[in-house]
């Protein structure tokens, strides 16, 4: 009886030695945990939590704060991209109104303190006025429009549209200027009837933004083209150009918000970013995708696609 005692007693002696020394493991662990989330924290690194445990609890405790630090560190690379988007777009629009302004505060100066001016003198620096105070207005109403379309307070509804009938409107708006640059037209729009739910006046603003931008910087080389064509249950506007295109590398950058480029085809990227990312927005609240392939000098692209309506 007194060994059995013993044995137990023995027994019991190296279970509650093993259960302290994992018990110290753990805090070990634990404080470890700790002291490497605080140097992170404080340090900003992008470090993990690196500990080989037999204990799953644990293992499974650092795989958590690990994925919580990638997030964490993802968050800040994006808040650190928009902050840099936001200095950039505030520099851009300061540059985009500081330059029509100068004109009117400059003019305004000449018409009020020199009378010599002559009547046609006036005439056009009032001219000229009046269309810098549009450039303004111009550009202010684009952050407005972009404002609601982000914060979702711009409601646009939709209903079915036809877009042949699109595509021939808003070509047929460009005939005056296309004639005058002899820029030569390549129109492929089907007799069939394509429709999509959609919205006349932002497929309008849409086709003018992209037909505009392919007349003025596409120019160079002396054709434009409007395609229409249905693909495996959508439909899709092409309007491309053989002008200079848009570099390697910038293709998906161009539809950020407030991406501008250096060397630009269009002032909308150049100036205050917000053109081509007013028209996506636009076109994914009518449920469809816009897309760029550019080959400069070759053939350079703007596709836009929806879902087909074949009721």
């Amino acid at each position: 009886m007194i060994i059995l005692l013993l044995v137990l007693l023995v027994l019991l002696l190296v279970v509650t030695t093993l259960q302290f020394l994992k018990s110290r493991q753990h805090a070990r662990q634990l404080d470890y945990i700790h002291y490497k989330l605080e140097s992170i924290i404080e340090g900003g690194s992008h470090e993990r939590l690196l500990l080989m445990s037999s204990s799953p609890q644990v293992q499974q405790l650092l795989t958590d704060l690990n994925r919580l630090l990638d997030v964490n560190h993802q968050g800040a690379a994006k808040r650190s991209k928009l902050e840099q988007s936001m200095r950039g777009m505030l520099a851009n629009v300061s540059h985009d109104l500081k330059t029509p302004l100068t004109v009117v505060l400059g003019y305004i100066e000449t018409l009020l303190h020199d009378e010599a001016i002559s009547k046609e003198e006036q005439e056009r620096m009032l001219r000229t006025i009046h269309t810098k105070a549009g450039e303004v207005i111009v550009l202010m109403n684009r952050f407005f429009d972009l404002a609601k379309l982000e914060s979702g307070d711009r409601d646009i509804p939709l209903s079915r549209v036809e877009l042949g009938e699109v595509c021939r409107r808003n070509i047929l708006s460009f005939y005056d200027l296309l004639s005058e640059s002899g820029t030569e037209v390549q129109i492929e729009i089907p007799e069939e009837p394509l429709h999509i739910m959609g919205n006349d006046e932002a497929l309008d603003r849409i086709l003018t933004n992209l037909l505009s931008n392919a007349i003025t910087y596409g120019n160079a080389g002396g054709v434009l083209g409007l395609k229409l064509y249905p693909d495996a249950g959508r439909v899709c506007i092409e309007v491309w150009d053989r002008g200079k295109g848009i570099a390697e590398g910038h293709e998906d950058k161009v539809f950020e918000r407030l991406y501008t480029l250096e060397d630009s085809r269009n002032r909308d990227y150049q100036g205050s970013g917000l053109g081509l990312t007013i028209t996506k927005r636009l076109t994914e609240q009518m449920n469809g995708t816009i897309s760029l392939s550019s080959q400069p000098n070759v053939r350079t692209a703007f596709t836009l696609s929806f879902p087909r309506q074949s009721f």
